[in-house]
């Protein structure tokens, strides 16, 4: 009796599932888990983004993970009690389970190596930008991180339907030397388009003006930075306390991850974490760890390992190589790309040349000034030292 009652219950729910499919366009649904308890909102606000998920897209079917509210019983629930731990083990049963395809949660344990890719809506011209990256860390090393938060920000807006996303890095510390190895990458072959800035300058260096333009499709930052911008597109219409804008922290992309697990925060309000299912059902439904493998086989082919060798931190010898300047002459030029990090050194590099410089910022980023009649050779040094 115990075999045909399980096996009427199983006939019952793959019934009640093509049913479901057939009423909402005969369509298969991608299944996604919400971690429903934990919000700074109230539980409520949770469990508004899973019926308005499904309400904006019906082939997306939300498993609410947490103990079950009234009022809410329409949901589909995974209960659990009113435990964190207890939700986020349930969460990982249900994923390793084959239950859902991908999971909403407002906090995760990543291992290092492993991000997650963000996304904005900017005000100008309404456009989306992917902020790469928001929560996680791909890398301990900063610029590491940042060319393979480039790498997985391509790889989550392909997942979500941007065929031919555009990139660009944002002007912070070790932005010169993350853009100047995606032009390498380019260069020997892998399929990057840069994006161009707003500003007159262009080029695919972004500042503030690009962010609010939507300037590009992939914005290239490092993880703290990219978590405050979430923070600051999601609640600047709101005051800060609720975040009512946007489609979260994104779904987490890394070397060997076969998770789709998105992140919101405590304070992200309904729309918000509707959006983040929908936008987690889209990485889970195109194969986003197929995407991100292929990415990073397209990029190591042309030389990935080698970049990323060059930007680990070189150990000190004994004794370092004392240079000093020439004799100071007028500088009245100068040149710009050179990354903040390696400004210094790309000084000394020219005095060692026998070429007199001096360091300076501009409003862009920093400058080296030199002699207008040192322009080719500074060029030539800079580019033959691999600061340029």
């Amino acid at each position: 009796m115990t075999d045909n009652a399980s096996v009427k219950a199983l006939i019952g729910e793959i019934l009640g599932e093509i049913i479901d499919e057939a009423r909402d366009g005969g369509g298969k649904k991608t299944k996604v888990g919400l971690m429903a308890y934990g919000s700074e909102l109230g539980q409520e606000e949770l469990c508004r983004g899973a019926r308005l998920a499904m309400q904006n897209d019906p082939s997306v079917k939300v498993f609410c993970i947490g103990p079950k509210l009234a009022g809410f019983e329409d949901l589909n629930w995974i209960e659990t009690a009113a435990n964190e731990q207890e939700i986020s083990a349930a969460m990982e049963k249900a994923l390793g389970d084959g239950i859902i395809e991908g999971a909403v949660a407002l906090h995760y344990p990543f291992p290092v190596g492993v991000t997650t890719i963000g996304k904005v809506f900017t005000p100008a011209k309404g456009k989306p930008c992917f902020v790469a990256s928001s929560t996680g860390t791909s890398s301990s090393v900063r610029t590491e991180a940042m060319l393979r938060n480039a790498i997985y920000g391509v790889a989550v807006a392909k997942s979500a339907g941007v065929a031919e996303p555009t990139v660009g890095v944002l002007n912070l510390d070790g932005a010169q030397t993350v853009l100047r190895a995606l032009q390498k990458l380019k260069d020997n072959g892998y399929g990057i388009s840069f994006a161009e800035s707003v500003r007159k300058d262009g080029g695919a260096i972004l500042r503030g003006n690009d962010l609010l333009a939507g300037a590009a499709d992939v914005c290239v930052t490092d993880t703290l930075t990219g978590n405050v911008l979430m923070k600051l597109f999601g609640a600047w219409t709101t005051g800060g306390n609720y975040e009512a804008m946007g489609w979260g922290y994104g779904p987490s992309a890394g070397e060997g991850w076969s998770k789709v697990i998105s992140i919101i925060s405590r304070a992200s309000g309904a729309p918000v974490i509707a959006s983040a299912i929908s936008l987690n059902a889209n990485a889970a439904k195109n194969g986003l760890p197929a995407i991100v493998a292929k990415e990073l086989a397209a990029a190591r082919a042309a030389g990935l390992d080698e970049l990323i060798e060059a930007m680990q931190p070189k150990k000190e010898t004994a004794e370092a190589e004392e240079i000093k300047a020439p004799a100071a002459e007028p500088t009245d030029e100068e040149i710009h790309g050179v990354d903040v990090l390696e400004i210094e050194n790309a000084v000394k590099a020219l005095w060692k040349a026998g070429i007199y410089a001096e360091s300076s910022m501009g409003c862009t980023g920093p400058v080296i000034k030199f002699a207008k009649r040192n322009e080719e050779k500074v060029k030539e040094t800079l580019t033959k030292e691999n600061y340029l």
